[in-house]
């Protein structure tokens, strides 16, 4: 029998005095309480209670045992009451991975608003681009952009970003400005070495055709940021998302190309390990990140 129900039931007994008021309050049959107190007799090798049939009392040992046991059960109860408020009440470590360009450019004020409304949870964020093994690593949660693998982790889609290809006006002075997607082929293009597609991009036209060009990257490297800074400086066209250039873009520092045709979409999305009795901290960002975005999508 189940150790942890029969030593509340052995305790409920010896507070009441009597079997049948301890099944009564325990909602069990009376038979059921007798086994219980039975079990942990024979589980110790003592005799805990006293019976006769106008009475129950405890031996010296069931007084002994009694002590031990309720401390026992207090622990028991205030450990759970501690590890329930964790799933109630937003608190503690939050670790969160984020692809560089997107934690640089838009969690800061995300996760300052965040802790201004928890601000017993203390976030400890890790920018990598690669894709990291949450469980493995010890993360609670990440955010991951673009198609995702198929894995056993809870994908939560919070926006969309829409891909930009651009390049700087210097560069597209000297080397003019592609006109169709063909025409990327002569120009010096910069790759990033995560992007799915490999070194492939591809284009649809507003009557739905799509075009698919490979490039040759006169660069190529695994971090947005750095590539953006080589195209503001005249090194090139890049195929990057909208949360990542939207800023260059609208202030003419980059300009957009190929305006007749789609460059794609890439979803962002909160990935974590489970969806069962998912702490307060992490639901609480999920909810907060979703708000956010939902009303300045990247």
């Amino acid at each position: 029998m189940d150790t942890l129900t029969s030593m509340r039931t052995f305790a409920k007994v010896a507070e009441l005095g009597s079997f049948a008021a301890a099944a009564d309050r325990l909602d069990l049959v009376p038979s059921a309480v007798t086994k219980h107190v039975a079990s942990l007799e024979a589980r110790l090798g003592v005799l805990l209670l006293n019976r006769t049939t106008r009475r129950v009392s405890l031996t010296e040992a069931g007084t002994a045992y009694l002590e031990r046991c309720n401390a026992l059960l207090a622990d028991l109860e205030s450990l759970e009451a501690s590890v329930g408020e964790l799933v109630q009440r937003p608190r503690g470590v939050l670790r969160l991975s984020a692809p560089v360009s997107f934690g640089s450019s838009h969690l800061g004020p995300l996760i300052a608003g965040y802790r201004e409304r928890y601000p017993e949870v203390q976030m400890d964020l890790v920018l990598n681009d690669r894709l990291i093994d949450l469980v493995e690593e010890g993360f609670d949660l990440a955010i991951r952009i673009g198609r995702l693998p198929d894995s056993s982790l809870v994908a939560l889609r919070l926006a969309i970003t829409r891909m930009v290809l651009c390049a700087a006006p210097g560069y597209l002075e000297r080397r003019g400005t592609p006109r169709q997607p063909a025409d990327l082929e002569h120009h010096d293009c910069l790759g990033y070495a995560y992007w799915g597609a490999g070194e492939e991009w591809r284009f649809t036209g507003r009557a739905g055709e799509v075009q698919a060009v490979r490039i040759k990257p006169v660069v190529r490297a695994n971090n947005g940021n750095i590539l953006k800074a080589m195209v503001l400086a005249g090194q090139g066209i890049m195929l990057q998302p909208d949360f990542l250039v939207g800023d260059d873009v609208r202030a003419q520092r980059l300009v957009p190309l190929l305006p007749e045709y789609h460059a794609g979409e890439l979803g962002i999305f909160a990935a974590y390990p489970h969806r069962k009795h998912l702490s307060a901290k992490v639901r609480s960002f999920i909810d907060f990140i979703a708000g956010a975005l939902k009303h300045d999508a990247p």
